[in-house]
């Protein structure tokens, strides 16, 4: 569930860790063996608030010499209302960007939600990734990876196309008793003018009614089930997209719930799609199923393995107020390591509670040779406050002259970034740094 509000009151106080880390190597199974022994410490810096709404991984390109970003949420929303906070901005650079005043935001030309019932977008959107078509020399053909979220009366169950939600048994939302919880999904846009009109192309992925989590067992109030959550990044002819899994790994039956095999099933899974299926993506992707991308966009994935919390370190299922999941992950190709750098969240309580943020690395460049997508290390303490919720992590470039000269986004990083993340509290929240991130190391 994404919100602009807080669920907590609890007292506040701050946490800086230094750290290291020794990642892991890869698996007999790849072609290789590649080690990677990357070090970092959180460097504290002048506070920078972001000064518009922020709900979800920051978008962002260069489009030209004109760094954009694409924060924000569209569309009909029947618990907080419907929202038009979806806008961009830009700048010479990162931070000048980051720091635009409110005014100077914008909003894109967005497609209209379709009545209930028809083809077309249906619930809110946030975009979470934005992928640069890299055969448009212009740099403004974007496709935007986009987080949508939806309840049996914004799309109810089809039963000609399996579509949609039933309201039986449906579980609680975050607003209250009479709230409904949301179904997530992903889902593609283009623009071809830079950002500032989109096209939807349709949903990426998605679980159907089968996989929701009902009355009485989804008590957590988050999702009733789907995927959400997302980062995507491009590897080979593909794009690979990392994402909250929150269903039931099989066919939900209230009578033979088991809670083991529901946290069998989630948090954080990867799935595939082909840079040329983009314009037209429905059907189209494929989720890991354990042993390749096997699994269709609509089917039963399988979660990557170290990303998981086991049940004796109190990890379990989503569904739960008393299950603990990694989440919201974030993640970034950097290039003075040469890994893959992944940032995210732990609930540790109903509605998405947790105080921390983590990291994990991989080694592998090429995420599609065998089970190099798979070949993340133990996700390690970045950042702790107490009081907090602390939603939505990611590096962000600086101005510095490496970042605009290699144009440097959250997709791709050097040896310093920034860490943003959202700081939610009972008074208000707010997207900030307040940290820079620094990597020493090497890999080879």
């Amino acid at each position: 569930m994404k919100t602009n509000k807080s669920i907590v009151r609890i007292l506040v106080s701050g946490l800086l860790f230094s750290m290291s880390l020794a990642a892991c190597s890869t698996k007999k199974e790849t072609t290789q063996t590649v080690r990677v022994t990357p070090d970092y410490k959180l460097i504290p810096a002048k506070k920078m608030l972001f000064n518009s709404f922020v709900d979800c991984n920051m978008a962002e390109v260069w489009v030209g010499d004109t760094f954009r970003i694409f924060p924000g949420k569209y569309g009909e929303d029947p618990l907080w209302g419907n929202a038009r906070d979806l806008k961009y901005t830009d700048g010479a650079n990162a931070e000048e960007t980051f720091a635009r005043k409110g005014t100077d935001f914008i909003e894109p030309k967005m497609p209209k939600n379709a009545p209930v019932g028809l083809p077309g977008v249906h619930g809110a959107v946030w975009f979470e990734t934005v992928y640069q078509d890299s055969t448009d020399k212009s740099g403004k053909t974007l496709y935007a990876v986009y987080h949508n979220e939806n309840y049996p009366a914004t799309l109810p169950f089809d039963p000609k196309t399996g579509e949609g939600y039933k309201a039986d048994n449906w579980p609680q939302g975050i607003t209250g008793p009479t709230s409904p919880a949301a179904v997530c999904r992903i889902g593609i846009m283009k623009s071809t003018n830079g950002g500032k009109a989109w096209e939807n192309k349709g949903i990426f992925i998605e679980d159907l009614q089968a996989r929701m989590i009902l009355k009485p067992h989804n008590t957590s109030k988050t999702f009733a089930g789907g995927v959400g959550d997302p980062s995507a990044v491009a590897s080979g002819e593909y794009l690979y997209l990392f994402y909250g899994e929150y269903g039931y790994p099989g066919q939900y039956d209230g009578k033979r719930y088991d809670p083991k095999k529901e946290s069998s099933g989630q948090c954080i899974s990867v799935a595939r799609i082909r840079l040329s299926d983009l314009d037209n993506p429905a059907g189209k992707a494929r989720r890991w199923d354990g042993n390749g991308f096997n699994a269709p966009y609509n089917g039963i994935g399988a979660p990557i393995a170290s990303l998981q919390i086991p049940e004796n370190a109190g990890g379990g299922p989503a569904s739960s107020p008393k299950g603990s999941f990694y989440w919201g992950p974030s993640v970034s190709w950097n290039t003075y390591l040469r890994c893959w750098v992944m940032l995210m969240g732990k609930a540790v309580g109903p509605s998405w509670a947790g105080s921390s943020i983590h990291i994990s690395f991989n080694t592998n460049r090429d995420l599609g040779e065998a089970l190099q997508s798979q070949q993340w290390s133990k996700p390690k303490l970045l950042l702790d406050k107490p009081g907090f919720f602390l939603w939505y992590p990611s590096l962000q470039p600086m101005n510095t002259p490496e970042d605009i000269a290699q144009k440097n986004t959250c997709l791709r990083l050097g040896k310093r970034a920034r860490l943003f993340v959202k700081n939610i509290k009972p008074e208000k929240s707010e997207y900030l740094s307040e940290y820079i991130l620094e990597f020493s190391g090497d890999t080879n």
